[in-house]
């Protein structure tokens, strides 16, 4: 039950039953974020093996990118946006929620948008083929890891919304569910290297994140959604850097 709580809140792949749940269940659900994260990594590995047979390596990452887009509605991606949005604004925080909230996208979302993907899509060109099935299945986790670690260790930025609700029901237990679950992925796609990588993300999101509350008071549903994009793009960074300085991590 609480996976397809996740599964919905995370992705629009339709499931076998639908049904809306009570708000108080949505926060119940974040342990199993990174669950979600592993069907979305194994699909991206699938897809990547399957165009790389009959299309150049710049055309599938684009649309690997594509398909990951239109799997989660671009859901965290619209967060992101609105999130740049948000900081453009001068003034105190109330002013850069309400800027959050409309529904128009402004210059500074636009750019920022246009940046992360083309950020992402960099990154994946640069990745070392043998660590490719590594950086597909990492990404999509430890980025829905970070949302639940963001989720339960800073303040909300209001008391309304979809993030407002998934804040109210999650606990502590659940954050050490999806730890473990991003845990074991971690070490089995890279053995110590991947611990160290999830403690380096856990920096990343902690002061990624400081720096949102400190501009908008808290954080919001796109707050999650904008650190979710931020981390896809640090877990290809930080896999690309692991590449130049393990000189072992193609015997993986």
């Amino acid at each position: 039950m609480r996976f397809w709580t996740a599964w919905q809140l995370l992705t629009i792949i339709p499931i076998p039953y639908c049904r809306e749940y009570p708000p108080e269940n949505l926060g119940k659900s974040i342990g199993f974020f990174p669950v979600v994260g592993i069907f979305l990594g194994a699909g991206l590995l699938g897809l990547d093996l399957l165009l790389r047979l009959f299309l150049p390596l710049m055309l599938v990452n684009v649309l690997l990118l594509v398909v990951l887009l239109i799997l989660t509605g671009a859901l965290h991606l619209d967060g992101f946006i609105d999130t740049c949005d948000g900081l453009a604004i001068r003034g105190l925080p109330p002013a850069r929620l309400e800027a959050m909230h409309d529904s128009r996208v402004g210059a500074f979302g636009v750019i920022g948008g246009c940046l992360m993907l083309l950020a992402q899509f960099a990154s994946l060109m640069s990745l070392p083929s043998g660590l490719r099935t590594n950086a597909f299945l990492l990404m999509p986790v430890l980025s829905r890891w970070a949302m639940v670690y963001a989720i339960c260790a800073f303040p909300s930025a209001k008391k309304e919304g979809m993030g407002w609700q998934v804040k109210q029901g999650a606990t502590w237990k659940g954050m050490a569910i999806a730890t473990g679950i991003s845990s074991v992925i971690a070490l089995v796609s890279l053995r110590w290297w991947g611990l160290a990588l999830l403690a380096a993300l856990a920096l990343i999101v902690f002061v990624f994140a400081r720096f949102l509350c400190s501009r908008l008071g808290g954080l919001s549903g796109d707050s999650y959604g904008a650190i979710n994009e931020f981390t896809q793009l640090a877990v290809l960074i930080l896999v690309y850097i692991i590449a130049n300085y393990a000189s072992n991590i193609y015997s993986l």
